[in-house]
This record gives structure tokens, C-alpha cells and sequence, in this order.
């Protein structure tokens, strides 16, 4: 029996960047060990209050179908967060809970593509970006960011690129070159989607990881609410990614289409994972601050490791969980230099390649292990790129 195409072309007839992680995965299998910086999750759990919570929230019942659009207390604090960040009226009518950020993706481009409609996306991306667009029939085109712009997307470009196009999706602050968008580029792409009537699919999962600068959501930019789709997550900013709870803020015909698509896909998020979010995001500020303290803290060591040395070079981390490291110096490319760190020092790292041409020539490490693991493990990558160098 065949297969559609649609399932088996998810990664478009290549590979899905995840070579070196499974490597590393096999090697610890066996008992070798490997520092791990590959994937973002992060080196503490989930809060044992909010699990308590969920635990509670299970005990007394809520175990059967919840609301498909979401809780309505959880679709509230959901849309209070977003209007006390960006300063734009949201109502529970602009939000659908979904099972996560990456159910999130798939659901906004099935929201506004058509099969065979061309869906524009930043390169460098989200490893899952170009098959979750292949997913829904629509076809993925990359436009490159640029190293020497520091992977801030330009205008220009998009809008070359624009013409027949449906929708546009962007990352920021970005996995996984840790840029944040400045206004002056969030200005431009909000331009751009104006004159091309293009949708705007903003995956802000990243928001509280702002080390640099601010953040600011295009949803809050002039005429662009309409016409703009935001994928949040509790995955990161509470450390909750097994939970797996994200949602989409958009306008409310959108939403309200969304919710038939949840009705007919997901049947919804369990109650008790909601009633846990809800308690989580009643933790306010502080807590998503305690969250993020160690990649912030973790960015401050790496900044001084990699001041003292030529081979590498750091490109703006300006938020996220994620360094993108520039070792072109060496003559390799990402994905080779991360299999020779790996066979050579036991150290897993991501090639840049994985996330697209753009970032070729780089590699990424997620800061998610202890402090002094981490500063020993960059240090090692920094010595055998100076070995390497050209």
C-alpha cells in the first residue's frame, strides 16, 4: 500500500538535520559519556508546585474532554499576558490553547494556506519549519538571513520573494541564532506582509528569553493585529515541554475557524495540564525571570570564554536558549566540525546546516547544562577549533 505523499514528503527528499543529536544518543547508549548540547531542554524540571498542581487538578476530576478552544480561565490569562506585553486589546476570543507550540505551527499555516500555496519562512529555522509547511500541502521557501547581517532578515529579500506567496513565519527571539528582531526589521517585514497581503506567523515561544534589547511582537505594529497569527508555549518560559501546551492569539474569525480545525484534529488539551498552566502563568513575571536566569547567566560565561581566543566568533545572543558560533575559521563545515568535536571530545553540538543553508559554517549550543559543564565543554570547543583553524 502507498503512502501519501504528503506524509512521506514531510522532509522533502533529505535529511532532518538531527544526524550528530542521534549519534550522540547512540554513544550514550552504550555507555560512552557525552555533554549534550544539542536539543533546548532545559537542565531543571518542571516546578513541583505546578506539578502539584497538575497532580490536584487530576485528583479532583478534570481528567475527561476540556473545553476544545481551552479553558475559558486559561484562554483569559492567556490573553492578559499578551495585552499586558504588547498593549493590544485581546479577549479569550482571540485565543485557542493547542498542545503545544509545534501543534501551534501546523494549525496557523493550515489556517492560512491553501494545498500548493508557496508559505515563506527565515532561514536560518526551526529544524521542523519546512516539513510542518509540507504538512498542510503547501510548499516551503526559505529566504536567507545573513551572517553578516547578523541573521537579521532583510526587507528587501522578503519582498522579492513575496509575489504568489500566503504566508510569512518568523522566529524571534530566534532559534537558533539567538538574534532578536529590532524594530527596524519587524517594521519592514510588517511592511512587506501589508503590500503582499500576506499572513504573519509570529513563533514567539522565546519571549521571556530576552537578554539584549526588547522584544516586540508584530501583532502590536500598526494595521498588523489582522493579519497576524502568534504561536506562545508554556514549553519554554515555564520549563513545561513535556506538557506539551502552546496557543495561537490571532483575530477572532481566525480563532474561531482554529477551534474547528482542534475539534477535528486534537479534540483539545487535557483540563488538568490547563488548570496547570493557568496556575504557572499566575506565577507572574518572577518566576518565567527564575526560568531564564541560568541561559542568561550561561551567556555572560560564554561572552568571556570566547573573547580570550580567535577561532570562534559569537554571533549576537541576544535571546533565546542558543549560541550560533561562527567556526568558518576552521575550514569545516557545521555538520563536519560537529562529528569531529564529537568523536574527539565527546561534546554534542548542532550543526548550523541543520537549520538551513544560511547557517552554514556555524553550529549551535544550547546552554542547558550546569554552569561549570558548560564553561569546561565550551572552553574544550574552543581549543579544538584553534587546532583546526586555518
Amino acid at each position: 500500500m502507498q503512502l501519501s505523499s504528503r506524509i512521506t514528503g514531510l522532509l522533502g527528499g533529505g535529511s532532518d538535520g538531527w544526524g550528530v543529536f542521534l549519534r550522540a544518543r547512540q554513544m550514550i547508549a552504550k555507555g560512552t559519556a557525552v555533554t549534550e548540547l544539542t536539543i533546548g531542554e532545559h537542565d531543571i524540571r518542571t516546578a513541583a508546585p505546578i506539578l502539584q498542581d497538575m497532580h490536584r487538578a487530576a485528583m479532583d476530576g478534570h481528567t475527561g474532554y476540556a473545553s476544545v478552544p481551552g479553558t475559558p480561565g486559561l484562554r483569559d490569562a492567556v490573553a492578559q499576558r499578551v495585552q499586558d506585553r504588547t498593549g493590544v486589546k485581546t479577549t479569550r476570543d482571540n485565543v485557542v490553547i493547542t498542545p503545544g507550540g509545534q501543534a501551534a505551527l501546523f494549525a496557523a499555516h493550515a489556517a492560512t494556506t491553501n494545498p500548493g500555496d508557496t508559505a515563506l519562512f527565515i532561514d536560518p529555522y526551526y529544524a521542523t519549519y519546512p516539513g510542518t509547511i509540507r504538512g498542510v500541502s503547501a510548499i516551503p521557501k526559505a529566504i536567507p538571513a545573513h551572517a553578516k547581517d547578523a541573521f537579521q532578515p532583510r526587507a528587501s529579500e522578503i519582498a522579492a520573494a513575496a509575489a504568489g506567496a500566503k504566508s510569512l513565519l518568523i522566529n524571534s527571539p530566534n532559534n537558533p541564532t539567538g538574534v532578536v528582531y529590532t524594530r527596524d526589521t519587524l517594521d519592514g517585514i510588517a511592511q512587506v506582509c501589508k503590500d503582499n497581503g500576506l499572513w504573519l506567523i509570529s513563533d514567539e515561544v522565546y519571549d521571556t528569553q530576552v537578554w539584549n534589547g526588547t522584544h516586540l511582537s508584530p501583532r502590536a505594529l500598526p494595521d498588523m493585529a489582522e493579519r497576524t497569527l502568534v504561536v506562545g508555549s508554556m514549553s519554554k518560559s515555564h520549563a513545561m515541554t513535556g506538557s506539551r501546551c502552546g496557543w495561537i492569539v490571532g483575530p477572532e474569525d481566525a480563532i474561531e475557524h482554529l477551534t474547528n480545525l482542534a475539534t477535528h484534529t486534537t479534540y483539545g488539551v487535557p483540563g488538568f495540564i490547563q488548570d496547570a498552566a493557568l496556575f504557572a502563568l499566575r506565577q507572574g513575571t518572577g518566576f518565567e525571570d527564575e526560568i531564564g536566569a541560568p541561559f542568561q547567566r550561561r551567556r555572560l560565561l560564554a561572552q568571556d570564554i570566547i573573547a580570550q581566543q580567535n577561532a570562534v566568533s559569537l554571533v549576537p545572543a541576544d535571546g533565546a536558549m542558543y549560541l550560533m558560533l561562527d567556526i568558518r575559521s576552521t575550514g569545516l563545515s557545521g555538520e563536519a566540525f560537529a562529528y569531529a568535536l564529537l568523536d574527539a571530545h565527546h561534546i554534542a553540538v548542532m550543526p548550523g546546516e541543520s537549520f538551513g543553508k544560511a547557517a552554514a559554517g556555524h553550529i549551535r549550543v544550547a546552554m542547558t547544562i550546569d554552569d561549570a559543564r558548560f564553561a569546561q565543554a565550551l572552553q574544550t570547543l574552543c581549543e579544538f577549533a584553534k587546532t583546526r583553524a586555518k
